[in-house]
């Protein structure tokens, strides 16, 4: 079972905004104070991204080109997909194995990202946050995607680049690994017993 960012695509929003707000110290205060992670996390959740804007127009006027373009440049913050985890992946699905992903997402900007991405396609199904939401680490959305897949979350893998995502996926009762690149994937996976297609 795959997160999706920072596992198989690459997300990075200071890509456009490098742009944007070019002082690196400006744009540093800007992602701290007003397009802040936290806020990112509720269009995750299921907040759409108009009542978002709002929200931060109200508080920030003087910042509303800024934040609209956050949505507005979103495509750009998703430039490419890790090619070797990747070729994990679908060499799993070539090997029989069951692939499913769980992420954190809007729900809209998950449609895009499948259609810039159509590798995301294979896997058997996904969980979505910002389409039922609920979002990691809660425990309810394991439970969720483990119901709606069949999954037996003892048997199944979890793999995640947020170590809090990968504490709760165990406390849940998952085998986890923690992402930090392809090569130690492959090795963790095999530590697991699970084998790749050739």
């Amino acid at each position: 079972m795959f997160d999706i960012g920072k596992v198989l695509i690459h997300y990075d929003p200071n890509l456009p905004f490098s742009r944007i707000i070019p002082d690196a110290a400006e744009r540093a205060a800007f992602f701290a104070t007003v397009c802040t992670h936290e806020w990112n996390l509720e269009q995750d959740r299921g907040r759409s991204w108009p009542e978002g804007e709002a929200v931060l127009v109200a508080q920030f006027p003087d910042r509303e080109a800024e934040i609209r373009a956050f949505r507005r440049h979103w495509a750009e913050m998703v430039p490419y997909a890790y090619d070797d985890v990747g070729a994990i992946m679908t060499g799993l699905i070539e090997a029989g194995w069951d692939v499913t992903m769980l992420t954190n997402f809007a729900a809209d900007t998950f449609v895009e990202a499948r259609e810039m991405f159509p590798f995301l396609d294979l896997p058997r199904g996904v969980t979505v946050s910002g389409q039922i939401g609920l979002i990691k680490p809660d425990v309810a959305i394991y439970e969720r995607h483990a119901e709606e897949f069949g999954l037996e979350p003892r048997r199944t893998v979890f793999i995640d680049d947020s170590l809090a995502n990968i504490e709760a996926a165990i406390a849940a009762g998952w085998q986890a690994i923690h992402f930090t690149g392809a090569e130690r994937l492959r090795a963790d996976l095999a530590a697991l017993g699970v084998d790749l297609a050739p």
